[in-house]
Order: C-alpha cells, then structure tokens, then sequence
C-alpha cells in the first residue's frame, strides 16, 4: 500500500511516500527548486518519491494534505471581520487569492498531479488537520509505545497549541489553545520586530538572545502574555495586530519597549540583545508551562514534539534538564514540511487501523532524500575539468580527509549518501571543520556562510564520548539537532555559544554509520570526538541538493576541500580553466 503526503501552498512544501507504513522517500520542493520555504506544489518532490519507489502516480492507493483548507478560510474570515476596518489593506490582498484559487484545493491539487501523470483517473485526496498532522509526525515515528505529545506553532486551522496522548496506534487529543493566542507567533512578532524575516529569522533571534540579559521577561509576562494555572495562556491583543499589512504588532508595542522596529541591516544594539533574550527566556517558561499540563493531563513518562517551535533548540534543551519526561523526542521535520509525513502516517494508522511498527530509527536519521552515485559524480568531475582524487572506499578517503584536510583547519563541504529531510544538515548535505580551531567559527559565519558573526554552529559528537564534552546524558537521544546544552570542555571554541552552550548532534554508530565512522577517525589521529557541522548552503540559499549545486557552493565561497561520496576535491590543486569558471552565474544543468 502507498500512501503520500503533501503539504504546500503556504511554506516549506514537501511531499513523502509511505510503502505499508514504512517512510520511502520524503523532501521539501525548496531543494529542488532552490527557492528557500517554496511554498508551490511540490511537483518534483513527488516525482522523486515515485521515483524511489519505481512506481507510478497511478500506484499510489492514497494522497493526504496536511490541513483542512476550508476550516483555515473560515478563520481568515472570522479574524477580518473581527478586526474591522483594521486590516483592510491585507484583506484585499488575502481573500481574493483565497476565492480564486485556494478555496478549490482539491482542484489546485488536481491541476498540479495532472502535471505529473496525464492518467485520467487520480489516486482519492483526503485532508487532516494541521495539528493532528504535527501530532502524528512527532509520535509515529518516535521510538515510545505511548507518549504525551505536545505540538506549538504558529497557527493551523485555528489551533496554534496542543496536546495529544499517543498509544500504540492511536492517538487522542487532551486540548488545543486557539489563535491568535499563539506562541509561535509571539515569537514571530518579536522576529520581525528585531528586524529579522518572519518565518526563517526565528533562528537568529535565538542566536542573539544569549548576547543580552533577559530584562524584560517581567515586562513581557505582565503585558503581552498571561499564563494560567490550567496550562493555557493568553495574549494581550492590544500589542500585537495578526491582519496588519504593516507588522505583526501595534503602536502601543513600540511605546511599551520605547523603540520603533529595527531594520534588517542596521546594527544590533544592546537592547536588540536583551530584547532576544527575553523573548526567549518567555518562550522557555511558557513551554515548560504547557509541558507541565501536557504531563499532568496525560501521566506519560515520554514527551514528543512537533510544531515550528519544536525547532527551539534551547526551549527543549531546558526542557530535558528540567526532568519532567524520562524522555523527549522531537520530530526533525517540525514545520510545514513535516505535517506531509504526519497525515500519510495519521491516515494509515488513524483511518485505516494499520498496526504500528516502533523502532529507534523509524525515521531512518531523517536522511530520506535523493542520493547519487561515484559513476554519477566522477563523470560530472571530469566534465567540467576538475582535479580530484578517487578513494576506493570511505575508510581510506576519511584517513586522508582527517591527516591532510580536517587536522590543518581546513574547511571541508561533506557530501554523502541522501539528502536529510528537515531543516537541519545531519552530515549528509554539511559543511564540517575542527571544533578545537578558535578561528573556525568566524570563517565559516563571513567567508564560507555569509551570514552574521554571532550566529553558532553545532557539534557533532559520538554518542559514546557525548559526555566527556557537555552536560548530557548519552542515554538522552540528539541524532537530530534539537537540544543544547552547557559544554563542559575548554577545547571546542568553534561550536560554543557566547553562553557555554552548544546545538548538540550526538551521533549514533546505529543511525548515521558514515558520519560516526569519519568522526572516529578523526578521534584515532587527534584524540578529540568532536567535529564542527553546519548546513551546506550560503545565507538565503537551500541547502544543496545535488553534486553539480555543492561543486557550485564550493567554488563561490572560501570552502577549502569539497568531499563527494567517494572523491576529495582540493581547491588548491584545481586547474585555472575551473579557478576562472563563472561559477556564480552558473546554471545547474546537471
């Protein structure tokens, strides 16, 4: 039985291919398309899971959509006409959209598998709702028989918090907090308040905050958020406009903090810094507040999570230390993206009853993108006139990539295997140097990454020395990039935050063998078990996808050695006709 799932029209469209329950295939369009959070039908993305699978459209049993249009059109409607006449201007804008294409999902859906297969007859389009979606992704895939579940974003439907209890195959929900009382668009309002971009900059404000001192949380907590003891929360509508076309707050916001919206590029000041780290601060307790009612409604001992604001890092580091769960596993997916994976799996075990298979790596590593092989690589290589060096097997290239390349502060492009499903490189699609280097972090942020200074990378750790390094139990699960904690060694400067913290990725030899593998190596020549790891891309960019797209990342930036499956590529040693290449302008034909 296939079933597929589709999530698109708003961000981070994706699609993901279930074969008896099992994950196949699943992938956002934006890697395919090379447009950051795509929100288009994900018409590639579906033509590699099909692709994956060696099937056909016509194969398919099932298609799911993540949400339920209809429902979310009604609470447009609801919040225009309650906030008239403001927002008009947005009005205008949304809902003619909305009346000519949006409302005939079904048909948009239609129109674009027609682009696919010219079959006349269609697999049937069923629909879930955004949160029961975020509810099965972070629970089916997670290694616990049953679970508290707990999702928060910004808004589904309505629901923009809740609270589920999973059970074998089952889930059941507890309660839902409703926009516009919304924790992920608190968040997002301060987002573009600091003057990042809503919907992607959520990460750098969390990146700022540990420069600045949390001095305005009471301010926060008295005016713009009210927690209450049954677990929910409010916010004070006065300060915050969700249908202005101007900013996701009002006058009176830039009047309680006495400064008006800052601009993207202008400098960050101190009260930018603090202002980041008291939202975050907020966020944290108002996490622990909802986790605390989750916990108390539901009596589980396990806690999963999924939702934008899942990908809080710090919130759930904070979360873990505070005990409340004997374990916490958070969806790697979390956004958009992966609602596609949660209502094929919702709708196989939810709908059709299926049983549930529960394992450790259900979800594979997330690494469920598109791979490529040597054969593919190497005449792409000698195409465009490269010099490289051929390994037979990657235990060799890793002893030669650690002596000649890692160990001399080079910066290295790591491409291996398939492509990670999510927003974070997992070591498949990463760039990756030595943690122990003090200037490695400045160089990848402003040569390598293009992006501002303060900005963290994660460490990638072996799962058997993780507590050697931080404040983490290895028993305590990171495959995926979801947890911080404080860093206990002196000798990793390149991935610890500004806080003594660091993005842990703790590396399980059972789920990632090739990334545990080169992180072992280099351990054998240095001693150390720790490697530097972020996303291969520049800032605004996706990460890469394909060979020819990571050759191009590699050449337009200041990256010392690129790895291609089984090849090492030195910049230095390349020919002047690939130095000279107009690599910026060049189009990925291959």
């Amino acid at each position: 039985m296939y079933i597929l799932g589709i999530s698109c029209f708003y961000h981070d469209s994706a699609a993901v291919l279930l074969k008896d329950g099992e994950i196949l295939a699943a992938v956002e369009e934006e890697r395919f398309t090379r447009k950051k959070h795509d929100s288009a039908f994900p018409e590639q993305s579906i033509l590699f899971c099909l692709s994956t699978a060696g099937i056909g459209l016509g194969d398919i049993d099932s298609i799911v959509f993540y949400d339920k249009p209809i429902l979310k059109f009604d609470r447009l409607l609801e919040t225009y006409f309650a906030s008239a006449p403001k927002g008009l201007k947005s009005f205008l804008h949304a809902i003619p959209i909305w009346l000519k294409e949006k409302i005939y999902f079904k048909k948009m859906l239609k129109d674009g598998l027609k682009n696919i297969s010219d079959e006349k007859k269609h697999p049937p389009v069923y629909f879930s709702e955004h949160h029961l979606s975020h509810a099965a992704s972070a629970f089916f895939p997670s290694p616990y028989e049953d679970a508290a579940i707990l999702c928060i974003d910004g808004v589904g439907e309505w629901a923009s918090s809740s609270a589920w209890v999973g059970s074998k195959n089952d889930i059941k929900p507890l309660f839902e907090i409703q926009f516009p009382h919304s924790l992920g668009l608190f968040y997002s309002t301060f987002t573009g308040y600091l003057g990042f971009k809503v919907n992607s900059g959520e990460y750098k404000m969390m990146g700022l905050a540990p420069y600045g001192k949390p001095i305005y949380k009471d301010l926060i907590l008295k005016e713009l958020i009210a927690l209450f003891p049954d677990g929910s929360f409010q916010l004070n509508l006065k300060y915050f406009s969700f249908t202005s076309e101007s900013g996701m707050f009002t006058e009176d916001f830039c009047k309680l903090f006495n400064h008006t919206q800052r601009k993207s590029e202008e400098k960050l000041l101190e009260f930018h810094k603090d202002m980041a780290a008291s939202v975050q601060a907020v966020t944290e307790e108002v996490v622990l507040h909802l986790a605390r009612a989750v916990k108390n409604l539901s009596g589980k001992k396990n806690l999963v999570m999924a939702g934008g604001v899942a990908l809080n890092c710090v919130a759930n580091g904070i979360l873990v230390k505070s005990g409340l769960f004997d374990k916490v596993w958070v969806q790697p997916a979390s956004g958009d993206s992966g609602g596609a994976l949660g209502c094929a799996l919702a709708f196989y075990h939810l709908h059709l009853k299926k049983e549930r298979v529960i394992s450790a790596n259900f979800q594979k590593g997330s690494m469920l993108g598109p791979s490529f092989s040597n054969e593919e690589i190497k005449k792409l290589l000698i195409k465009y006139h490269f010099s490289f060096h051929e390994f037979p097997d990657s235990s060799s290239l890793d002893e030669v990539l650690v002596k000649d390349h890692l160990v001399k502060e080079k910066v290295v492009g790591f491409f291996q295997g398939r492509m990670e499903f999510g927003p974070r490189a997992l070591g498949c699609r990463s760039i990756i140097g030595d943690a122990r280097d003090t200037k490695m972090q400045s160089v990848m942020n402003l040569k390598i990454k293009k992006r501002e200074s303060f900005r963290p990378f994660a460490p990638i750790v072996l799962k058997e020395n993780v507590e050697e390094y931080f404040d983490w139990k290895a028993s305590d699960e990171s495959p995926y990039m979801l947890f911080t904690a404080p860093t206990k060694s002196k000798e990793l400067p390149a991935t610890t935050h500004v806080d003594g913290s660091a993005r842990l990725q703790v590396i399980d030899k059972n789920i990632h063998p090739r990334v545990h593998a080169l992180i072992s190596a280099f351990k054998k020549e240095t001693g150390c078990a720790v490697l530097i790891n972020t996303s291969f891309n520049v800032r605004g960019e996706p990460i890469v996808c394909t060979p020819f797209e990571a050759l191009k990342c590699f050449m337009t930036t200041d990256m010392d050695t690129l790895v291609l499956e089984n090849f090492i590529i030195a910049k230095e040693k390349q020919p002047e006709v690939v130095m000279k290449a107009k690599w910026e302008s060049a189009y990925a034909e291959d």
